[in-house]
């Protein structure tokens, strides 16, 4: 992984130009204010959900050239947007890039909308609704339980993990359309669920822990964190795919970020403490063991690199290899798999990418 860039700032960047004062950062302003995000891992296209309080969101789709990247490039394709009821408040293509084209939204449900990425031109085929998954029958009400969070298995692409603010997770068999199994996973609203291996996951929760679940073994799981101040709530969980010993979580108004090893329950070996206001968002880089991605209220995307070892963390702390600014809050990050140099980050009606 190259070193990053020094510090800069986001200029007001027109719709899809780059960066005038960072050439590295590219920007697509969009009608509506933005919070989720997803990279495809068939194609160079990110997927980003409307954040408007009411039932009527979009989904927009917007190309971009990963090798030479430009102002035309990055742009929204409209005939590939589509409606979507409610915020989305995760958006995730079918992590197999060989497997059937589907994104998976969460909402009041699961969605899965097939979205064909082999044609990018105006007159491509629209996003079509696929199935809509919800667990009404099985929690015996009329109104099903608002969906906080979801991850999608990419060990075993037929399931997906969703988190509810009934204190639930559910696992779902996408190919037959059926709950394979929910558990009552923390004592208030689940915020966020990674999966680990093919039958392990863990979640945050309102109650302010981390617990890790063995599907072979549902009737126990494992605490892994606990939140220092009582009923601090955990709002978000990156499992790192690459490394699976290693967790970073958020907390409810802090700036904070958390690195845990599932090894060690209870402490963690880092925290990160240079953002200056609420961190929101967290990922792991895609192809590295140490890297990973913070963002926040104070406007800036953090890139660290931890060290080789947890005693090697000093006890002021480390600081990160790059300090981007974006000039605004920043919603949502998203580190593309197929595509390890790109980060997009939301912050108003904007996504951004970053080469790094």
């Amino acid at each position: 992984m190259d070193h990053p860039k020094p510090r800069s700032t986001a200029a007001s960047a027109a719709a899809a130009s780059p960066d005038t004062l960072n050439p590295h950062a590219f920007t697509c302003e969009l009608p509506h204010s933005i919070y989720a995000l997803a990279f495809s891992p068939a194609a160079p296209v990110l997927a980003s959900g409307s954040f408007l309080e009411d039932l009527h969101n979009r989904v927009s789709l917007l190309s971009f050239d990963p090798v030479r990247p430009s102002a035309a490039s990055f742009r929204a394709l409209p005939a590939l947007s589509f409606d979507h009821p409610y915020p989305p408040t995760k958006l995730q293509f079918n992590p197999r890039a060989a497997g059937p084209p589907l994104l998976a939204s969460s909402s009041d449900a699961l969605r899965l909308w097939h979205t064909p990425l082999d044609d990018l031109s105006a007159a491509a085929a629209a996003p079509e609704l696929r199935s809509v998954l919800d667990n009404r029958k099985a929690s015996a009400s009329e109104l099903c339980a608002p969906l906080t969070s979801f991850d999608w298995n990419e060990i075993e692409p037929r399931r997906i993990g969703t988190a509810s603010i009934d204190t639930t997770c559910t696992i779902w068999d996408i190919d037959r359309g059926v709950v394979e199994t929910q558990l009552i996973a923390h004592d208030k609203a689940v915020h966020d669920i990674a999966w680990g291996e093919a039958g392990v996951f863990a979640s945050v929760s309102a109650d302010g822990s981390v617990r890790v679940f063995d599907l072979r073994d549902k009737e126990h799981s494992t605490i892994v964190y606990e939140s220092p101040r009582p009923d601090t709530p955990l709002l978000r969980l990156a499992w790192n795919r690459f490394d699976l010993r290693y967790m970073a979580a958020l907390l409810m108004d802090s700036s904070a970020v958390v690195v845990l090893d599932i090894r060690a329950p209870g402490v963690p070996v880092a925290e990160l403490h240079r953002h200056r206001a609420c961190a929101n968002a967290v990922a792991w880089a895609p192809q590295a063991t140490r890297h990973l991605c913070s963002a926040g209220d104070d406007g800036q995307a953090l890139i660290w690199e931890l060290p080789e070892t947890a005693a090697a963390v000093p006890a002021e702390g480390i600081d990160p290899v790059l300090v981007y600014d974006a000039g605004a809050e920043i919603n949502q990050l998203q580190w593309a798999a197929a595509h390890p140099d790109w980060i997009a980050i939301a912050f108003e009606n904007k996504v951004q990418l970053l080469r790094v």
